[in-house]
């Protein structure tokens, strides 16, 4: 992977440092299109059933047992407030290796392996104090869509997740 950067502007509403030549794993929900770093990506499996954690919230599936570690699965579509979830044959489970954790999120399907150049990633857009976009890196252009760039550190290390995950983790596995 290049080192080199994309403008500050881009990189300036992130934590995250969106290079030249970035790989992204696309995937959909809804009718939109997002990317996360693909260097993040673990695994990609089928949805399958989650252990739902009491009074945890709606957001946050459950866990799973993957190999002997207990791993919290997201549903991103609830995460974002997206319309009603539905899972099918193309529901996946996105496996994320991040910093401090393995997590999982749940996708509608998964694109495709995309590589975007410095001119076709755009700043992320500012929409004031009702929105929150913070986990939002930029905007990729692609031919006839959009690609919505998320900073997946920054989305699953809100403090609502930092609350709720150590719980888990102590709840899980006494």
């Amino acid at each position: 992977m290049n080192a080199e950067s994309v403008s500050s502007s881009a990189t300036s509403h992130s934590t995250s440092v969106l290079v030249a030549g970035c790989e992204l794993l696309s995937f959909s929900l809804g009718a939109e299109y997002y990317g996360v770093d693909i260097l993040k990506v673990q695994e990609i499996r089928g949805y399958d059933t989650v252990t739902r954690i009491p009074d945890a919230p709606e957001w946050l599936k459950g866990v799973i047992n993957l190999r002997g570690a207990i791993v919290p699965v997201i549903d991103l579509r609830i995460k974002f407030n997206l319309s009603s979830v539905a899972y099918n044959e193309f529901t996946v489970m996105i496996i994320l290796n991040l910093a401090s954790r393995v997590v999982g999120i749940v996708v509608d399907a998964v694109s495709d392996v995309t590589r975007l150049t410095p001119e076709q990633i755009k700043p992320a857009p500012e929409f004031g104090a009702g929105i929150d976009t913070r986990y939002i890196s930029g905007l990729g252009t692609l031919d006839d869509r959009m690609l919505i760039l998320v900073d997946i550190e920054r989305l699953l290390h809100t403090d609502e997740l930092a609350a709720i995950v150590p719980a888990m983790d102590r709840t899980t596995l006494n």
